[in-house]
């Protein structure tokens, strides 16, 4: 049976019948017409079809089953996951957009029925269209639900569904939109319009509901799941580090631990470094705006900080050549300069003295990261030489920093003629022309 020899409005009632059957999907894919027999096959013979088992709601009854011709045929539904033939697509898409265009045109006209031609609200035709009304609200979300899994990125749909959730405000109906948009990133995950109605929903229940940070952690981890499957899913980890605003101050510690082994694992993919520095910026503001009178939280800061640095020299000298973890390690050492060094701007008074004496340290620590990764070894490996020139320009940026400081020690160590000659060896002598001529006017 081909996709154009059936209805297609009887292929979108299916759709929207298993959608409702089971609200608990969390993941929809599309299928060659070829695999449905593994897949039909696989449910068959699973011991769960035979002894009784299978996908359950949250209520712990069971979803309705869909009619086995068509499911056999064009879609595929076990355990919460939904199979979606290749061969309706088309007619299925625009069914769904056409059955959505006219329930929402027509909820619209509904909608500015009861105001007159004086811009008033008409009681008595406000009572009878309400009934009227919600009928055509739940047509709109169930339409609108079928599209959008056909097409994430259909904008008046997503707009629809928010302007029926302003009107209710009711939390199952917020629940269930954060269900659609992860159900919709289980296909996309870089769909920009189910990341920005995600947000606009967690937006809509802040200082309304007592979990949000019960939702901010499952976000998180859904951010790492997507993450997993979807490399340099920027989308995704922008979402994550617009979540961090939203974190408690344990909710922080706690992701910067958990992500620590993930980046640790992807040197290459510098979205993770840039969420952890986006944890840290969050720890600084918290301690500013919670008055650390003592210094206690300002001491486990810079210990944090501390443990960061080290852990970002061992990954340097693990994973040789990766930018991203340089990169990392110049936010570090800016964190350094401005909340750490400096004794008017330090997050912890009672912390500087001991800071102050350990600027010779830092500065000696540096110097002697950029030796190591200077030492390249007789062989064709590339990556050596684009460590040692990460380092190059990392000291050069730290130099022009500190010009007072790190600058004038850099001119007096052995390494300053090391450095002129890596840059010169690469094409990179205009950075050494500028760093020079910034710290020798000093």
């Amino acid at each position: 049976m081909t996709g154009a020899a059936v209805d297609p409005s009887r292929l979108l009632s299916h759709l929207e019948d298993i959608l409702g059957s089971d609200p608990d999907i969390d993941e929809v894919g599309f299928i060659h017409p070829t695999q449905f027999a593994i897949f039909n096959e696989a449910i068959h013979s699973s011991p769960s079809s035979s002894s009784g088992g299978g996908p359950q709601l949250e209520d712990g009854t069971k979803p309705k089953p869909a009619q086995a011709s068509s499911s056999d045929t064009f879609f595929w539904h076990n355990e919460h996951k939904l199979g979606i033939s290749t061969l309706v697509l088309d007619p299925l898409y625009r069914a769904a957009k056409d059955a959505f265009m006219d329930a929402y045109k027509r909820y619209r006209l509904l909608s500015y029925s009861h105001v007159n031609k004086d811009g008033k609200v008409d009681n008595n035709v406000l009572i009878c269209s309400t009934s009227i009304l919600d009928i055509m609200e739940s047509e709109v979300m169930k339409h609108s639900k079928a599209l959008l899994l056909l097409s994430c990125d259909f904008g008046t749909a997503w707009n629809s569904r928010k302007s029926i959730m302003l009107k209710k405000l009711l939390f199952p109906m917020i629940m269930d939109e954060l269900r659609l948009s992860s159900l919709v990133l289980s296909y996309s995950p870089k769909s920009e319009r189910a990341w920005s109605h995600r947000r606009w929903v967690i937006k809509m229940i802040t200082g309304k509901y007592a979990n949000v940070q019960e939702i901010v952690e499952r976000d998180s981890e859904l951010v790492k799941t997507l993450a997993e499957n979807s490399k340099m899913n920027y989308r995704a980890w922008n979402h994550r580090c617009w979540l961090v605003s939203y974190m408690s101050h344990s909710q922080v510690l706690l992701e910067l631990q958990r992500s620590r082994d993930w980046s640790g694992l992807h040197v290459a993919d510098n979205s993770c470094f840039h969420y952890r520095a986006r944890l840290l910026l969050q720890m600084i503001e918290n301690l500013r705006h919670n008055n650390d009178a003592d210094g206690s939280s300002g001491v486990e800061f810079h210990q944090l900080w501390k443990e960061e640095l080290d852990w970002v020299r061992t990954l340097i000298m693990r994973y040789v050549g990766r930018e991203a973890l340089w990169l990392h390690r110049r936010f570090l050492s800016l964190v350094w300069m401005k909340h750490l060094a400096n004794d008017d701007q330090s997050i912890s008074c009672n912390y500087c003295s001991s800071t102050c004496s350990t600027f010779n340290m830092f500065i000696e620590d540096e110097l002697m990261l950029f030796h190591s990764c200077t030492i390249i070894p007789d062989n064709d490996f590339g990556d050596y030489h684009a460590q040692a020139v990460y380092s190059a320009t990392y000291i050069l940026w730290l130099a022009k920093q500190l010009p007072t400081t790190f600058g004038v020690k850099l001119r007096r160590s052995s390494q300053y003629e090391v450095l002129r000659r890596l840059l010169n060896d690469v094409g990179k002598s205009c950075l050494w022309d500028s760093t020079t001529a910034s710290c020798t006017s000093i």
